[in-house]
């Protein structure tokens, strides 16, 4: 090889020195094998079928991911949406329970005076026998 091969020029069979950095042996005004050149035409024709077919299937997820995303904001815009309608209607009880607060006091409260009263009224009730017990044997005598 020449020490100009070395820098990007190459000699051409046909046109000499030329600045091709290409490999080839192909020639455009060369005759060629048309087998050849129909199975070059094949491959390209398969390698873009093939890359068009991958373009279109990234492109096909995308799509994809796009609609799923859009999915899922609407489904968390929902559940903001009942998150801060919960938190209303918790803050709404948590109000009505404060203000039961007093009233549920005096509930206890009155529950503790009913059982005072009935533990008075048991011991009203056994004195008054005792003392009905002590009148008929006082009658009887």
């Amino acid at each position: 090889m020449s020490e100009d091969g070395e820098h990007g020029v190459s000699d051409s069979p046909i046109r000499g020195p030329t600045l091709s950095t290409s490999t080839s042996s192909f020639e455009a005004l060369d005759p060629h094998d048309p087998n050849l050149s129909q199975l070059a035409n094949t491959m390209f024709s398969k390698t873009s079928e093939y890359l068009y077919g991958e373009l279109t299937s990234t492109l096909d997820d995308y799509r994809l991911l796009e609609v799923m995303n859009k999915s899922v904001i609407t489904k968390y815009s929902d559940m903001k949406n009942l998150a801060v309608n919960v938190k209303k209607s918790m803050n709404e009880l948590n109000e009505k329970y404060n203000s039961l607060i007093p009233l549920l006091q005096q509930i206890d409260q009155i529950e503790a005076s009913v059982v005072k009263l009935e533990q008075a009224a048991y011991k009203l009730d056994a004195y008054s026998k005792r003392l009905e017990a002590k009148f008929k044997t006082l009658e009887k005598r």
